[in-house]
């Protein structure tokens, strides 16, 4: 799905869970990738508040661990740019 229109149609009237990709991203990407991804969904649809980082589905045993660990320690360290 596309979180940048989910933000704009729906974004003032619900909140977010998820968002992180279980099917590429996790399984399948590096690290850094993970932690791109998922300052990319908080920049998008944490803005202005409404969301809880998580994987879009249960987290599968083909994702490394490594990846877990990036995506929430990656959001631990997320800090907005003041102003942005």
């Amino acid at each position: 799905m596309n979180p940048e229109g989910l933000k704009s149609r729906f974004g003032n009237r619900v909140a977010f869970w998820g968002g992180i990709n279980t099917q590429e991203t996790l399984p399948f990407g590096t690290p850094d990738q993970v932690r791109a991804e998922v300052r990319r969904v908080i920049d998008i649809l944490g803005a202005d508040g409404g969301y809880v980082l998580n994987s879009v589905h249960n987290i599968q045993d083909d994702v490394p661990t490594e990846n877990i660990l990036a995506m929430f320690d990656e959001a631990r360290a997320y800090r907005r740019t003041p102003g942005a």
